[in-house]
């Protein structure tokens, strides 16, 4: 049997599919660099039995080469993405994120690559906690004026704030985050840290918030639970000196605060589960450091692909 008797024999027990007559001139020449791999055959004689010039060889090896390179770099760009994002971003994040940097890309094609490189969000696999701070009525209880109408056209117009407890391990110290958050772009507005949750700690996220508040054209509301800080009269006074309306939660029903308790969870799920913080200095930066990273850079698909900050700027820009 001579040599190209041999390797159409080869071919024909292989059962390679891309050198019959049929076969595209691509997947022909990938399965001729497959067989040049694996035998010292030359490439003319491969090249007459899979009747491809050698000019469409070289146009095709030259394509591929640059294709490889471009995915290469694709699959790189796609790594430093997630990594620098601490591995919080699923696949729809990564592909907006991908978009913005000028790349237009198939999210299913993002998934596929984040697949085969173990690069799939893994935060979200625990339920996150939130603190109970109701201790019966202990002054007066506002009406739920939002309503669950989690919708607004202008930022500042709508805010939500509540009080989350963190855990230290090994250690009866908690931390406490008392964080008041835009329902326009889910921007943290302000926030406070502290050991205890006093009514000071509260106030203090309020006091730097409405300094945000000021030359508004119209009036904003506060949405909280019925926890004891926000009953307590130097939080309802302070409201009704800055011309802000009070809105609370019915009684245990935590959908009323959603976007707050949405918030909470995330956080929590991102840089607190599956952490060891056995400091609560150490625990109190990583916490400021999300928030920073939240509002400037972690984007969101129900906000076009921006930050919390980008979309309130880009509201700017739009009235301008």
């Amino acid at each position: 049997m001579n040599k190209i008797s041999d390797m159409k024999y080869l071919w024909r027990t292989k059962k390679v599919k891309h050198l019959n007559s049929r076969g595209s001139k691509k997947q022909k020449v990938i399965a001729i660099n497959e067989l040049r791999s694996q035998t010292n055959y030359k490439l003319k004689d491969i090249l007459d039995v899979a009747q491809i010039a050698r000019s469409v060889y070289h146009y095709w090896i030259k394509k591929l080469e640059s294709k490889n390179g471009v995915y290469n770099k694709l699959v790189n760009l796609i790594k430093k993405i997630v990594h620098d994002n601490k591995m919080r971003y699923g696949y729809r994040r990564v592909t907006l994120t991908l978009k913005k940097l000028g790349f237009i890309i198939n999210h299913k094609k993002v998934l596929r690559i984040m697949r085969e490189n173990n690069l799939l969000c893994t935060k979200f696999t625990r339920r996150s906690r939130f603190l109970k701070t109701y201790k019966g009525q202990i002054g007066k209880v506002a009406k739920n004026m939002l309503n669950r109408r989690f919708k607004t056209d202008r930022p500042l117009q709508k805010l939500v704030s509540d009080v989350t407890q963190f855990n230290i391990k090994g250690s009866n110290v908690k931390l406490y985050l008392s964080t008041i958050l835009d329902i326009y772009s889910g921007e943290v507005i302000s926030f406070s840290i502290s050991k205890s949750p006093q009514l000071s700690f509260a106030m203090e996220s309020l006091i730097t918030c409405i300094d945000k508040l000021k030359n508004l054209s119209y009036r904003t509301t506060i949405h909280t639970d019925q926890g004891w800080h926000y009953q307590h009269n130097s939080w309802v006074s302070t409201l009704k000196e800055n011309n802000i309306f009070q809105s609370m939660s019915r009684k245990g029903n935590c959908l009323d605060n959603a976007p707050m308790e949405n918030f909470f969870g995330l956080l929590k799920q991102e840089m607190f589960y599956g952490m060891k913080y056995d400091s609560y200095d150490v625990l109190k930066k990583d916490i400021i450091q999300y928030i920073k990273y939240y509002n400037h850079d972690r984007i969101k698909t129900k906000l076009n692909g921006m930050s919390p900050v980008e979309y309130r700027e880009n509201f700017k820009v739009n009235i301008l």
